[in-house]
């Protein structure tokens, strides 16, 4: 069995918890970046997985209206979606009990047609 490794440039970090950054880091190319948007707490970074490859750790904010609006309507052009879960709002509670045994793969989006009158 062949392991390929895979590098990359750039790594956007949407995780809206604690998490390790290490192994993002180090699948990271040379002179990669890796850019958080997800987590706005306290994170720690072993300083060796930057220095190994000359990477580098950024962030971002929203950008504001506009540039979020050039965002979605790039996205939109190069059909770029999200990978979630789609469930009704009714579902709420099983959402809620997925989330607490990590039984979720990306994100769930509750879908709030239902409550519509």
């Amino acid at each position: 069995m062949r392991i390929v490794e895979i590098q990359l440039d750039i790594i956007i970090d949407c995780v809206p918890v604690p998490h390790d950054l290490g192994p993002y880091l180090r699948t990271l190319a040379l002179d990669g970046n890796l850019c958080t948007l997800g987590y706005l707490g306290p994170q720690t970074v072993d300083v060796m997985d930057l220095l190994i490859g000359r990477k580098r750790l950024s962030s971002a904010g929203s950008g504001g209206r506009r540039r979020t609006q050039d965002m979605l309507d790039f996205c939109a052009e190069h059909a770029i979606v999200p990978d979630v879960e789609v469930l009704p709002s009714t579902q709420v509670n099983e959402a809620l009990d997925r989330l607490s045994r990590g039984d979720v793969r990306y994100r769930f989006v509750l879908d709030m047609a239902d409550l519509a009158n």
